[in-house]
């Protein structure tokens, strides 16, 4: 932790002039809970001495249920942090055993009593569905206890198989551990349909939030192409134009700092093309859709098939997916593409 630390520090020395002003920061991209109360002091003290915040920023720290007692959601609190997105996955403890968490359902509860007892007003709960051992009906269970904490925010994500993973060993040894497509994207529709019933905007393919203002407002710079700067190892960033990303040894991502060179492993300039392709496949993952002038004049063919569809509509001069065209968000771009 020390030399993670002490390689921040001098990452934040490096790039604290680069993008000028922020309005949210954002502390995860893994467990930062797990650090005691006295590192993460350190590393909060190391960003605003450096960089500039607005007045409003939205400051959000990443958690896990079992790290969160009542001691350490005051001293969250007293260090800035205005919005907490809680790692649950699921309130089933087979479910999470299953996942591997170290957390259990108990402790979930527990963690989501702790913030409020602290003053959090603003509370993200992630879950993750689409197993084959679940049911649509056990979802739905668990999404319902959810709700019983009237969270601000809510992210849904589609159990995922990344390659290496020991569920993809899994998978790959005909232990199918995922729904089936057509089941899946079943679940999807269900839970998306069953959130706005309950007044939850799905803002994003896997987002839900109970008001506009509680959008995430950090995650949406990802997806309307804002600048962003990435601190850490394996941390990405993007000015506009290039985007770049950092080692991610924490070892070898120190050494480079030790010897005076930021630890950038790769980077790349996006052409004015691949701009304009990132902003539609970015913009048909949220409720905003894509701007019908950023389009050229041969899209009104596409627009009228995918209307006809389903797959989207025009809101307010913009090209805006609906439920069933969130399932084909990554299709949908390329039905502009030339």
């Amino acid at each position: 932790m020390d030399g993670w630390f002490d390689g921040l520090k001098r990452e934040v020395l490096y790039q604290k002039d680069l993008l000028g002003r922020f309005d949210s920061l954002y502390l995860g991209g893994g467990t930062p809970t797990f650090l005691n109360t006295k590192m993460l002091e350190q590393v909060m003290a190391s960003l605003l001495d450096h960089f500039h915040l607005t007045p409003d920023a939205e400051i959000t720290i990443e958690a896990n249920p079992c790290d969160i007692t009542r001691r350490k959601a005051d001293a969250l609190k007293a260090l800035g942090f205005n919005r907490i997105n809680l790692g649950v996955q699921s309130f089933n403890d087979n479910v999470l055993k299953f996942l591997g968490r170290r957390h259990s359902s108990e402790n979930a509860e527990n963690a989501v009593g702790h913030l409020r007892s602290a003053g959090f007003k603003n509370i993200g709960l992630d879950l993750i569905y689409g197993l084959k051992a679940q049911s649509m009906k056990e979802w739905i269970v668990i999404l319902k206890k959810a709700l019983s904490f009237q969270p601000e925010h809510l992210s849904c994500y589609q159990l995922t198989l990344e390659k290496g993973t020991v569920f993809d060993r899994r998978s790959r040894q005909k232990n199918m551990i995922t729904l089936p497509e057509k089941t899946a994207a079943a679940h999807f529709l269900a839970t998306s349909s069953f959130l706005e019933n309950k007044g939850y905007i799905h803002y994003e393919v896997s987002n839900f939030a109970r008001d506009e203002r509680l959008e995430s407002r950090h995650n949406l710079k990802y997806w309307s192409h804002t600048p962003y700067l990435g601190l850490g190892p394996s941390a990405h960033s993007f000015d506009g134009k290039k985007r770049w990303w950092n080692i991610r040894s924490v070892k070898k991502y120190r050494s480079a700092l030790n010897e005076g060179r930021l630890p950038i492993e790769g980077r790349e300039t996006l052409t004015k093309e691949q701009r304009h392709l990132e902003s539609l496949a970015l913009g048909f993952r949220t409720r905003r859709g894509v701007d019908l002038e950023s389009l050229d004049a041969t899209s009104e063919k596409a627009l009228v098939m995918l209307q006809k569809q389903g797959l989207l509509k025009i809101i307010n001069g913009r090209a805006v997916p609906t439920r069933r065209g969130y399932l084909l968000a990554d299709h949908l771009p390329l039905c502009f593409s030339p």
